[in-house]
């Protein structure tokens, strides 16, 4: 199979219209969600859906509407929205469907709905982190990304639910109650990006925002099917975001496909000057560059404590994986962890230690002064709140 085989197959599949379908008020207990085929306008890839807008096919309106409709439906079962901004992204739908007719079009992210989690900072729109103690946070301007967001015609639905300060991995801990993954209800999404997951998934949205401190993009996308990107440190901007650890944070995109990652990428990636960590370096033509050739890629593959105690069902599906990674690039070779003697503690302490410290200098003034605001680190799915 060719990588371009490979992306298409991809593409093909999200497009072909198999995501979750679930009733209203499913069973959360008894997890009996399957995925059946659904053939609205919301299981169009991002680059299927954008084609049809740019060729006036389909509105920006009637996408809106079809992903306000389905978060309506479904939201009340996933909990993925803290935040949903029904009237202003019906305004904004508007605004692009009129510059679209005017031949305004300003790329293939105008009139495309999409949501950000919700430690992404949002004008005049609250930014909670999921936690009782931003619960009535409005900040005055846009995180960076929102605001590359907005001027490339993007529909903003709302905010995303979290694991409470991006501090864990189930989403099952925040202030508005535990996010439920689209492909069976009794399961998690994933975290700290849970709601962002569930959202790209369950069909609500054609893309989201989430961010990455230690697998929070990564661990809900592989939960939840889809495609979650951790960029170079410092090529997409962390300006405007709560942090967890900034030396650590990273936001990426979460989509259904590839080439929809590369498309959001292409538009929040790029220096920010009010970002120390940023990057000034000029911004490659990932939807250009997606194409290229991998047969002279040579692949690192980190077995060490990561296959300890594995799953079989995962390993054989990990293998399956490299076997097709194998066929597409020049070789593969077991690598040892930089800078470690292979064992989980000397790869996790300086992270850990890291993250702590960081996270520590940030909150500490809060945890003082009133520690009863932060979710206990063992509770349990609690019902939402609003």
């Amino acid at each position: 199979m060719s990588r371009r085989a490979l992306v298409k197959g991809v593409s093909a599949g999200a497009a072909g219209g198999v995501i979750p379908q679930i009733a209203s008020g499913a069973d959360v207990a008894g997890g009996t969600t399957q995925a059946i085929t659904y053939t609205g306008p919301t299981t169009l890839s991002l680059c299927d859906a954008s084609q049809l807008i740019r060729q006036k096919k389909i509105s920006p309106v009637e996408l809106t509407q079809a992903c306000l409709a389905r978060i309506e439906a479904l939201n009340p079962t996933l909990n993925a929205f803290i935040t949903i901004t029904a009237e202003s992204a019906l305004a904004a739908a508007r605004s692009a469907e009129a510059q679209i007719a005017r031949g305004g079009w300003k790329g293939p992210l105008h009139g495309i709905p999409i949501a950000v989690k919700d430690l992404l900072d949002t004008a005049g729109v609250r930014t909670t982190a999921a936690s009782a103690l931003f619960k009535d946070r409005v900040p005055a301007e846009d995180a960076e990304v929102v605001r590359r967001l907005r001027a490339a015609g993007a529909v903003l639905l709302g905010k995303l639910n979290m694991h409470e300060l991006a501090f864990g991995g189930s989403s099952a801990i925040s202030y508005f109650g535990a996010v439920r993954n689209p492909w069976d209800v009794a399961y998690s999404p994933g975290g700290s990006s849970g709601g962002s997951a569930a959202a790209v998934a369950g069909g609500l949205c054609y893309a989201a925002l989430g961010s990455d401190t230690g697998g929070s993009i990564r661990e809900p996308a592989a939960y939840c099917g889809i495609v979650g990107l951790k960029a170079t440190y410092g090529r997409i901007s962390t300006s405007g975001a709560i942090p967890l650890s900034w030396s650590l944070d990273h936001i990426g995109p979460m989509t259904r496909t590839v080439s929809d990652a590369a498309l959001v990428l292409q538009v929040i990636a790029g220096y920010d000057a009010e970002d120390p960590g940023s990057l000034d370096l000029p911004v490659p033509e990932y939807v250009t560059d997606i194409g290229a050739s991998t047969s002279e890629l040579r692949l690192g593959i980190l077995r060490d404590y990561f296959y300890e105690k594995l799953h079989p069902d995962i390993e054989a599906a990990m293998q399956n994986a490299l076997s097709v990674l194998d066929s597409l690039t020049r070789s593969l070779h077991d690598v040892a962890p930089l800078a470690t003697d292979g064992t989980y503690a000397s790869v996790m302490n300086p992270y850990v230690a890291i993250l702590s410290a960081e996270a520590y200098e940030f909150h500490k003034d809060s945890i003082a002064t009133s520690p009863e605001l932060y979710q206990p680190l063992s509770s349990d799915c609690a019902p939402a709140r609003t």
